[in-house]
């Protein structure tokens, strides 16, 4: 009995209110609690911490601005996300400083990089490095002036979510005029847009356009080559609505439009729409997240057709825009692989032929009538030896560095090691002993300078990314260019010859085959159509993959590819992640996540930096269950032992690491 009554106390004052939050001095009258996001990389540091907001600071400190504040005895740069009357906290801190009064970050935004990071088991304030540009103190004057906008948390009707497929890349059924109609069309509903796209190049092409029709004034870019000032400006342009449109690359994504946006994404299979940094989020993943969120419609227009899009199109998630086979058959130019049985009996010599008979009489043609395009696998000159007998690869005697061929070996017999430098008079095969070699994959040089001998007085361009050139005149010319770099023909070229396909195809990677496909779609794509004598050649032995560059067809072959991926429970038909870092502390990670019954992590396996991959593939319903109980022991390691897990490289769906 005794024990009960002195129990009884304790009782009461647990149900009984915590007492108020003791403010420092000088704390504003009105709302006196900010609520503070930190910007740190730390896991366990993600969540919200309660500031005291100083009266001098009252009107500066808004949601949405960026603060200094003191924790753990360091300064540290946040975000404040909103001011409330009270905390549960016994005693809160002052904040610092207000670096910047201007309310950056919306809570749509906001919600969308929390969302990003929960889905990568990453940290919300690395996908806000992302999404928000850097500070540039002077552009800020230019918005004092104007009211803060408003950043309503709405939800409109889902719009229409479609994947289009464009047939051309210039001309009226191009995929910028394709951008520029679904953007016009948003605009005239009072709608702002958000226009991904993957580099600078396809920014310059779709930017005129776009103010063409829009107006200068309407349309904001978003790219890391314009530099902080001009990128903060338009970033500011977006977030006060003096801009309506946003165009840029994957950061774009983040645009802080105003209200329910179209959203449209070009070739979402584009490497560079995956973010380098932590953590790793893809533009496609973001803007379905945002659509979902936000209700925006949704259009990805891209020349091929990626698994993941057409995953989404065969559970009827996206609507599938793609073109009928007539009008395809209409639009596409003649395709033609040089290695199908029928030109191997009209030319047998081509096996050993890079630029067999098909292709060199396709280019004379073409050459009558305007540009011709070559699209080769790599830059430079010789990137590789390989032995004329063997096929082997020929390496350094002395640093086993890679062997190059250089302009005088038909002179000199003397190869050359890209490593050490020294030249190797006489070298002889390892493997065979012959002293005759070849080219693995000659480069666009080394293809420009054969390309102008045989076809001479022609004049020849070369595009690379030492040399970029983006347009080129309707006029005969060789335009040799590497995958991705191609210029564009204002009416098309008359032909294309897509050339090193097999060396292509030989690298090493689960994807090798879908982006090389995407790459050759790209190139003839920008040919004209065969009604008007538009012609490709393509030199590779895969008869799935030339065949649908054939057909035109890369929704079938997206289709096929996919459901062999189901059936080995590869991505994208399943969903994977991998912890990569060093042995041991990757080692301890994965034996501390708790996963479910019939989950089994796959590895280790070496990297070739010396590290450690462990790879879980399991599915889109387990999918939060898994990564929720990753970034679990993420933010307990990283809270109860400094440092833990803070080298490890947490990746999802990342396919790059399914190398073979």
């Amino acid at each position: 009995m005794t024990d009960r009554e002195g129990d009884q106390p304790a009782l009461l004052d647990a149900l009984a209110p915590a007492p108020a939050a003791r403010l420092p001095a000088g704390t504003a009258a009105n709302v006196p609690v900010a609520q503070v996001l930190l910007e740190s990389p730390v896991p366990h540091l993600d969540r919200v911490f309660d500031y005291a907001v100083p009266a001098d600071l009252d009107d500066q400190a808004v949601p949405g601005s960026r603060v200094k504040v003191r924790f753990s005895s360091r300064d540290m740069a946040g975000y404040l996300l909103n001011r409330t009357e009270s905390t549960a906290a016994p005693r809160l801190a002052p904040i610092s400083k207000v670096v910047t009064p201007l309310p950056l970050l919306s809570s749509e935004i906001l919600t969308l990089c929390q969302k990003v990071a929960q889905r990568y088991a990453g940290v919300t304030a690395d996908v806000l490095r992302a999404a928000i540009p850097q500070r540039a103190a002077r552009v800020e004057q230019e918005f004092t002036r104007f009211a803060a906008p408003d950043s309503p948390e709405t939800v409109a009707s889902p719009g229409p979510r479609e994947a289009a497929l464009a047939l051309q890349s210039f001309g009226p059924e191009g995929w910028p005029n394709m951008v520029v109609s679904a953007v016009q069309e948003a605009r005239s509903a009072d709608r702002s847009v958000i226009v991904a796209v993957p580099d600078q190049r396809d920014v310059d092409r779709l930017l005129p356009m776009l103010q063409e029709q829009l107006g200068d004034s309407a349309v904001a870019q978003l790219t890391a080559e314009m530099g902080p000032t001009p990128r903060y400006r338009s970033y500011l342009r977006l977030r006060y609505g003096h801009a309506q449109v946003a165009l840029g690359t994957r950061s774009a994504i983040f645009a802080p439009v105003a209200g329910p946006a179209q959203i449209l994404v070009v070739d979402d299979h584009d490497s560079s729409h995956q973010e380098p940094r932590a953590p790793y989020h893809h533009t496609r993943e973001v803007a379905l997240l945002r659509s979902v969120h936000t209700g925006a419609g949704l259009r990805f227009i891209s020349t091929s057709r990626s698994l993941e899009i057409q995953r989404l199109v065969e559970r009827g998630w996206l609507s599938d825009l793609g073109p009928a086979r007539t009008q395809r058959t209409a639009i596409a130019p003649l395709v033609t692989a040089s290695r199908d049985s029928y030109q191997q009996e009209r030319d047998p010599t081509l096996q050993r032929a890079r630029l067999p008979g098909v292709a060199y009489r396709t280019a004379r043609k073409g050459l009558e009538l305007g540009p011709v395009l070559v699209q080769v696998g790599r830059t430079g000159f010789i990137p590789a030896v390989l032995c004329e007998s063997c096929r082997s690869r020929q390496t350094c005697p002395e640093c086993h560095g890679p062997l190059s061929l250089p302009g005088h070996f038909g002179q000199s017999d003397t190869l050359r090691c890209r490593w050490c430098g020294l030249h190797q008079r006489g070298h002889r095969c390892p493997a065979c002993g012959v002293t005759r070699f070849r080219a693995g994959a000659v480069g666009a040089d080394r293809t420009a300078q054969e390309l102008g001998r045989a076809f001479p007085n022609i004049p020849v361009v070369s595009s690379t990314s030492d040399h970029p050139v983006t347009e080129v005149p309707d006029k005969p010319g060789l335009i040799i260019s590497t995958p991705g770099l191609e210029p564009v023909a204002p009416q098309g070229y008359t032909a294309a010859l897509l050339l090193d396909g097999d060396a292509q195809l030989a690298r090493e990677g689960l994807d090798v085959p879908r982006a090389v496909l995407s790459r050759w779609f790209a190139a003839a794509s920008l040919v004209r159509s065969r009604a008007q004598g538009g012609a490709v050649v393509v030199t590779a032995e895969d008869p799935e993959l030339t065949g649908a560059l054939i057909r035109w067809d890369p929704v079938g072959y997206a289709r096929r590819e996919l459901y062999r991926r189901l059936e080995l429970r590869l991505p994208p038909a399943v969903r994977m992640l991998t912890i990569t870092g060093e042995s041991q502390e990757a080692e301890s990670f994965v034996t501390q996540v708790q996963l479910a019954e019939g989950l089994e992590w796959v590895g280790p396996a070496p990297t070739d930096e010396g590290a450690h991959r462990w790879m879980l593939f399991f599915s889109y319903a387990q999918a939060a269950e898994v990564i929720a109980e990753v970034t679990r022991v993420r933010r307990t390691g990283s809270a109860y032992s400094a440092g833990q897990g803070r080298a490890l490289r947490i990746a999802v769906d990342d396919t790059s690491a399914l190398q073979f």
